[in-house]
């Protein structure tokens, strides 16, 4: 399996419309894509202005088919204008351990 945690940062008077952005790519990716396992939007009282996405794909070649997806195209689009800053980081979970 293959994990992508994203993290945005954007002004506070802005993140109400990128989650409402962001959570209809969630969505849509969840339901067009049958490589997307999970797609978590996560927010934090402690910090606003930020959000974190963590995504699980079935390999890096689903995650590449989810940034091909017209619903991926028009967030982007919608949401760049919102956002201030974004890091991506990849992982790969380790399979399970036999006790």
């Amino acid at each position: 399996m293959y994990v992508v945690i994203v993290r945005f940062t954007m002004s506070e008077a802005d993140q109400p419309a990128f989650l409402d952005l962001v959570t209809e790519n969630a969505a849509r990716s969840l339901a067009d894509e049958p490589g997307c396992r999970r797609f978590d939007v996560c927010v934090s009282p402690d910090r606003p202005g930020e959000v974190l996405l963590y995504e699980i794909y079935d390999d890096s070649a689903a995650f590449e088919t989810h940034k091909s997806m017209p619903h991926y195209h028009g967030f982007s689009a919608a949401a760049a204008p919102l956002i201030a800053s974004k890091s991506v980081q990849t992982w790969t979970l380790l399979p399970e351990r036999a006790a």
